[in-house]
């Protein structure tokens, strides 16, 4: 029972207070984009579930059996970047020979999801807060429920934010950014951060 309360509680805190777009800006760029379309911010979510989980649950792995080692912390960077690189790779290998209808329709939202800096983020806050396997994994699932959560506010946003009302040099990139910011401040507050 305590490994699932472990679980539930990395996922929820990924989620909720240390969500990768609005508590630390992890992702934003991709989010952007893909907030323009349902199908796309589901897309992104499915990918980014998908890698997060999995590479989560492989850095774990990597951390338990050689984070005893006196310089592992300078090898770290470059064992995360090629774990995830082993994933996508394995991935795409897999979904190209045994579905490839499959790989058509998603080939636009692996190369984005995967190479997106939420997922490398996810990985180093795993290092620092996740205990145990599922502490890492949980934490990897709730972060790409975060990037949901922030994607749907973002794709609702969208439309109003570009409206005819809104003056023509503020359409775009720099009101998302200031809705970005101003819901940031908000689950801020709502998380009870005191600055």
């Amino acid at each position: 029972m305590e490994l699932i309360g472990s679980f539930i509680s990395a996922a929820l805190l990924a989620l909720f207070l240390q969500n990768a777009i609005y508590e630390r800006a992890l992702g934003i760029n991709i989010l952007l984009y893909a907030s323009r379309r349902r199908q796309d911010v589901i897309g992104f979510t499915l990918g980014l579930c998908y890698i997060t989980t999995l590479s989560s649950a492989a850095v774990w792995c990597l951390d338990y059996f050689f984070g005893d080692y006196k310089h592992y912390y300078l090898i770290v960077p470059v064992l995360y970047i090629l774990t995830v690189g082993i994933i996508y790779m394995a991935s795409l290998l897999v979904l190209w020979r045994y579905f490839h209808d499959l790989f058509k329709k998603i080939r636009k939202f692996v190369h984005l999801t995967v190479f997106n800096c939420a997922v490398l983020g996810a990985l180093f806050l795993n290092a620092q807060l996740g205990e145990g396997i599922l502490g890492y994994i949980g934490y990897g699932l709730g972060t790409a429920l975060g990037f949901a959560v922030a994607g749907f506010l973002l794709y609702i946003a969208y439309e109003r934010l570009n409206a005819e009302l809104v003056p023509a040099s503020f359409r775009g990139m720099p009101i998302m950014i200031i809705y970005v910011g101003i819901v940031s401040m908000a689950l801020h507050a709502f998380a009870g951060y005191v600055t």
